[in-house]
């Protein structure tokens, strides 16, 4: 749960999804799909923890995609 926990720190995360101060991350991670994978680019670029998030309802809105630079989580896209 720890990695939710960080996920629902980030402001663009907050923002996208409305999350209020007092909204858990099992709260969060209750209506979206998440997906971790240990990334490795085909050539010159990102490699490491790559997140794919997806809200529980079929908006038709791009997931959003999460990368660490420098050990910290940040937004690779926006949607």
């Amino acid at each position: 749960m720890a990695e939710w926990q960080e996920i629902i720190r980030l402001p663009e995360i907050r923002d996208a999804w409305g999350i209020e101060d007092d909204e858990t991350a099992e709260q969060f991670a209750s209506v979206v799909y998440g997906a971790k994978f240990d990334f490795v680019s085909g050539g010159p670029g990102y490699f490491g923890d790559l997140y794919v998030l997806h809200g529980d309802a079929l908006t038709g809105d791009a997931p959003m995609v999460l990368i660490r630079k420098n050990g910290v989580l940040e937004v690779a896209n926006s949607g």
